[in-house]
């Protein structure tokens, strides 16, 4: 089957790359980051990317603007919690297609006006196809003075952020380093490139020592002990050592707020569990997942479950406070979700009684999207982790989302 110019273009420069090193090998990491941020034909940077219900993947933003809601009255809470600041600033890191942002600017605009007054809404996006998508979302709301733009971490300055900062689906796209166990040793998954007869460039994996003993020590500070006996010869699981680096850039620009992250994974006794012994490194491709990030290059997302036990310590180790860690379906849930189910279960949206088939479907419809937002083996399993600095714990956790829910 012939390659796509974009498939072929990344072989070739991974090959190139792989042939001016002197082991001809990068890491996995290496690699992820390659098919996924190249500058000109990386997964994300170019317009390939393909967020949906029809594309590769979908995300909670995609239900209907309930996610997105129900985030920004929580918003809305946390500024009066830092005493109604002016800016408030929100950062959204990796906004996808803009979904969340429009959601969020516009509910604030509509229910919380004294809030969006005093609003900054920034975002921080790497992927240059992504900001176009964000932008042309955006420019469609008939919001005037939209306090909205786009910016680098290093365009902010340190300690300057008064609000929040948030990520929905991020960390579990940042590059991962894989290792494996070997002969009870730890060792590394390495790239590297064979050329058939034909030039046919087919890329490979090696084995060997691991590139940076900052993977050792990951699983000493984790507290797994790979060599108890537990782990089978050949166990391989990723290390996420960017969403480290990820955490001390935020805590270092935060100087009074929170910082939320959703995302799907686990903690580190799980993430780590013997049996878990092929890691979760997961590749979608039009709607679909399977295990080879060797193919489709740069047309296909790959991703790994977070380790959220490394972003608490990290976070920890930077000057945040732990605030909670639980599940979005609690999450949204205490927000006020379970309060919209009843509202359609009860027949009424927004106190207008049913008028016809048409609303009938477009109801169930939108009850279907709300319960797929708390499913416990979906997106509702996902976890909320919340994190603060310069707030005592106490004021923390009085946010509302997470709140025990009254029981119906």
């Amino acid at each position: 089957m012939s390659l796509s110019p974009q498939e072929t273009f990344l072989r070739q420069l991974i090959a190139n790359k792989i042939a001016t090193t002197a082991n001809q090998r990068i890491s996995f990491a290496e690699y992820m980051d390659l098919v996924l941020y190249h500058s000109q034909q990386g997964y994300y940077t170019t317009g390939a990317v393909n967020i949906g219900s029809e594309g590769d993947f979908f995300t909670s933003s995609h239900l209907g603007h309930d996610f997105g809601e129900l985030l920004a009255g929580q918003f809305a809470q946390i500024w009066g919690i830092l005493g109604h600041p002016k800016p408030f600033t929100l950062v959204e890191m990796g906004a996808g297609q803009g979904l969340i942002a429009a959601d969020v600017l516009t509910y604030l605009h509509r229910q919380y006006p004294d809030c969006f007054a005093a609003l900054d809404y920034i975002i921080i996006e790497k992927a240059a196809g992504l900001i176009s998508k964000q932008q042309q979302v955006l420019n469609q709301l008939n919001i005037p003075g939209l306090p909205l733009s786009w910016c680098t971490f290093e365009e902010l300055s340190d300690h300057s952020i008064i609000g929040c900062c948030f990520s929905n689906e991020l960390v579990d796209a940042f590059p991962v380093h894989q290792v494996v166990l070997e002969n009870g040793q730890l060792q590394e998954v390495y790239v590297t490139t064979v050329t058939t007869e034909t030039n046919e460039i087919h890329l490979g994996e090696v084995i060997d020592d691991t590139s940076t003993p900052q993977l050792n020590e990951y699983f000493q500070w984790m507290g797994i002990d790979l060599y108890s006996g537990a782990y089978p010869d050949g166990y391989r699981s990723e290390v996420n050592l960017a969403a480290l680096d990820w955490m001390k850039t935020i805590a270092n620009k935060l100087k009074r707020g929170f910082l939320l992250t959703i995302d799907y994974g686990y903690s580190a006794d799980r993430y780590y569990l013997p049996t878990r012994h092929q890691g979760t490194l997961k590749c979608y491709y039009r709607h679909r997942h399977h295990d080879n990030p060797y193919v489709n290059l740069g047309q296909q997302d790959i991703t790994a479950h977070v380790n959220f036990t490394a972003l608490e310590r990290q976070g920890e180790l930077s000057g945040l406070q732990t605030v909670e860690l639980t599940k979005q379906g609690l999450f949204l849930m205490a927000l006020g979700l379970g309060d919209r189910i009843s509202a359609l279960s009860a027949g009424n949206q927004q106190g207008q009684a049913i008028a016809g088939a048409q609303d009938l479907i477009r109801i169930m419809g939108r009850r279907d999207a709300l319960h797929q937002l708390i499913d416990p083996t979906g997106l509702g399993g996902f976890m909320v982790l919340v994190q603060c600095k310069g707030l005592s714990l106490e004021k923390a956790r009085s946010l509302k989302g997470l709140t025990i829910p009254p029981m119906a």
